[in-house]
């Protein structure tokens, strides 16, 4: 387990400073129950910490932060949970809509739209409209997301094109991916103390650099990402060479 220090990194250093960072945000039922709260007050919490992260990570010089927001597998979770962070997100998109959009912060979302209701449609529609043109840094929410539904969707992407699928290359299938602007990971983050990617950006983690924290998200701070980019600072990436 990699203990970090928070290191303040200067913010001239751009060529350190990764140009994608995924977080799968881990911890917050557990940070809840640590507390003797409700679940869903973790999940509250957990959307305050996504704010504090996104700014502090465009704030460093940073361009894309992808978030682990909710996976086609959370589906099995309790229909009382279930439907609280449909509408969770819901809010969420509303309620900083206004404010990322004034910071010039692009929002698109990953993932697909099968079981969303038409009213979270519309919020990602929305919102994806009003801020497309906007170019501090994007952040891109996997939300009813999986790495394998991306490429079964991605696969029918290719097919429905009429391609000639013998002549594709590697590069030409990312083409077809959810928002397929949204570069590859160069960083991948994730709290909680589990050791594992859970399915999150499968076709775009392939050189990714990864962090593993003990830490619950709901806790995460701007000494956390500061901290987090020093540590990428020591990594040398090689990219099977």
């Amino acid at each position: 387990m990699i203990q970090l220090v928070p290191t303040f990194m200067s913010k001239t250093a751009e060529k350190f400073v990764p140009a994608h960072i995924g977080f799968i945000m881990d911890g917050n039922r557990r940070w809840a129950r640590d507390r003797g709260l409700p679940a869903m007050m973790g999940h509250e919490e957990g959307v305050e910490a996504l704010r504090r992260v996104v700014r502090e990570s465009f704030d460093s010089g940073v361009d894309y932060v992808t978030a682990y927001v909710f996976s086609t597998e959370n589906w099995s979770r309790t229909k009382e949970e279930v439907s609280f962070l449909m509408g969770l997100v819901t809010r969420v998109l509303k309620k900083y809509l206004k404010e990322f959009h004034a910071d010039n912060v692009r929002i698109v979302v990953l993932g697909s739209r099968d079981k969303l209701s038409t009213s979270v449609i519309k919020a990602i529609d929305e919102t994806e409209e009003t801020t497309k043109a906007n170019t501090k840094g994007t952040v891109a929410l996997c939300f009813n997301y999986g790495g394998l539904p991306e490429l079964a969707d991605m696969v029918r992407s290719i097919v429905d094109s009429g391609v000639d699928v013998a002549k594709l290359t590697g590069s030409d299938v990312q083409d077809y991916l959810y928002h397929p602007e949204v570069p590859p990971c160069d960083l991948i983050v994730r709290s909680s103390g589990e050791h594992r990617l859970s399915g999150f950006m499968l076709a775009r983690s392939e050189y990714a650099e990864l962090i593993f924290l003990e830490k619950h998200w709901p806790d995460f701070s701007a000494e956390d990402v500061q901290a987090i980019l020093a540590e990428y600072q020591k990594r040398q990436r090689r990219f099977g060479k």
